[in-house]
């Protein structure tokens, strides 16, 4: 079905009620604006149909290269006078949004697994969440577990019985799989990770602890792989270490995938020697809408397909099931 100006008015109508609801009130009113504007839609129409369509994407072009974001107003009259530089970030970026803090919500299956483990992201943009062993957690404010060192602190609020770890998991090998890896060494891939950190409420922190992240990365470069995770993914596995677990992750990954390519996905994970764990929205795979009755966030921790927790979106908060 080709995406038509309604459609594309769609998608920025309904990321604007997100928008709102993830505390970046200006985001909504630039998303409702966009998708209102004839001449807007026309720009995001010139591009390829599918992710280069998506707001988040158009919106962290704007912010990337220097542009408004307070009002619409003021974001429309800047783009429309630099719409090719915008069209040029937007055709050679994706968004690849890395919220270390989302290790936080791994950490407690992490660590109850035995180990030396290897760590394979697929979807790991600059592998950010490779490092759930170098970085330090405080789970309902109580004392730190992991490395004192660590320039890295992640705040994390419990409920439902979580098994709070008492350290971090030996983590001997790592690798990341992503369509285009970041370099969490090079300023302007971290700047362009920033550039999608949403502007309103934790922002500051949000960036100051993706730049923090992003120095522990760029201290121990993982092993990237430029290519699809589809393709890859079977040879990093078998370039795991002998004796060592592996374990395949990813977080807020799959959703960008179609539902033919999740199933391919699923099942290609699933007949790998690994452990799988994910922390998806709920709606990335259908039988999982089952085990949300009544809990408010979007996003489920599930180890080898099966629901273990619910996590909220950027990490924040961790609910045992």
């Amino acid at each position: 079905m080709v995406e038509g100006a309604g459609r594309v008015a769609e998608r920025f109508e309904r990321m604007a009620v997100h928008f709102e609801r993830g505390g970046s009130p200006a985001y909504a009113r630039i998303a409702r604006g966009l998708a209102r504007d004839r001449v807007l839609l026309e720009l995001v129409m010139s591009v390829p149909e599918g992710n280069k369509r998506q707001p988040n994407l158009w919106l962290g072009a704007v912010r990337f290269l220097g542009g408004p974001v307070d009002s619409f107003e003021a974001f429309r009259g800047w783009v429309l006078e630099r719409s090719e530089a915008v069209v040029e970030v937007v055709l050679s970026r994706s968004t690849q949004t890395n919220e270390a803090r989302r290790c936080a919500t791994l950490l407690p299956v992490l660590a109850g697994l035995e180990g030396p483990l290897a760590l394979i992201e697929v979807g790991a943009s600059a592998g950010l969440c490779l490092y759930p062993d170098r970085y330090r957690y405080r789970f309902d404010g109580g004392g730190p577990v992991g490395p004192v060192e660590s320039p890295v602190v992640l705040e994390c609020a419990t409920s439902g019985g979580v098994p709070i770890p008492e350290r971090v998991p030996e983590v001997v090998w790592r690798a990341g799989i992503d369509m285009n890896p970041l370099d969490p060494a090079d300023e302007g891939d971290v700047g362009w990770l920033a550039a999608l950190v949403w502007p309103g409420e934790g922002e500051r922190e949000r960036v100051a602890r993706l730049r923090a992240a992003a120095s522990v990365a760029a201290r121990e470069p993982a092993w990237m792989v430029a290519g699809d995770l589809l393709e890859e993914l079977p040879g990093v596995v078998e370039r795991v270490p002998a004796g060592v677990r592996p374990v395949v992750l990813h977080s807020a990954v799959l959703a960008y995938l179609s539902r033919v390519d999740r199933v391919r996905f699923e099942g290609l994970v699933r007949g790998l020697d690994v452990t799988w764990v994910s922390n998806e929205s709920g709606a990335v795979f259908p039988e999982w809408e089952g085990a949300f009755g009544g809990v408010d966030t979007d996003f489920a921790v599930a180890v080898d397909g099966r629901v273990v927790a619910y996590a909220g979106e950027h990490g924040g908060s961790l609910a045992w099931r």
